[in-house]
């Protein structure tokens, strides 16, 4: 959507996800930050992860975030993201850490 070393931390946000599965988290997470800068005009740069808790019926974190509202002569606007998708999404454990990869639609 635009440089995030362009986004200072000026406010920090509490978000809470939650889903069936693993897959459901990270595009409940990602649909969160996108309704977040459709609704209230803001750019995340900055994010922590907290209190994570799996269940046999659930996944979810709460989380932490920092950014600024979009101006658009601070942040110059690449793409626009209209939605999250779970085509080709993929959620990768590796020894010491995880690889996401999903795709956006534009």
């Amino acid at each position: 959507m635009t440089d995030t070393d362009k986004i200072d931390q000026k406010q920090q946000e509490k978000l809470e996800v939650e889903a069936e599965d693993q897959y459901g988290l990270l595009y409940n997470w990602l649909e969160a930050l996108i309704v977040k800068f459709e609704v209230e005009g803001i750019l995340y740069s900055k994010f922590q992860i907290s209190n994570w808790k799996e269940t046999a019926e659930t996944f979810k974190f709460k989380a932490a975030v920092w950014g600024e509202k979009f101006d658009s002569k601070k942040h110059p606007q690449k793409v626009g993201v209209k939605a999250v998708t779970y085509h080709r999404m993929m959620i990768i454990r590796e020894k010491d850490r995880v690889v996401l990869e999903f795709i956006l639609d534009i």
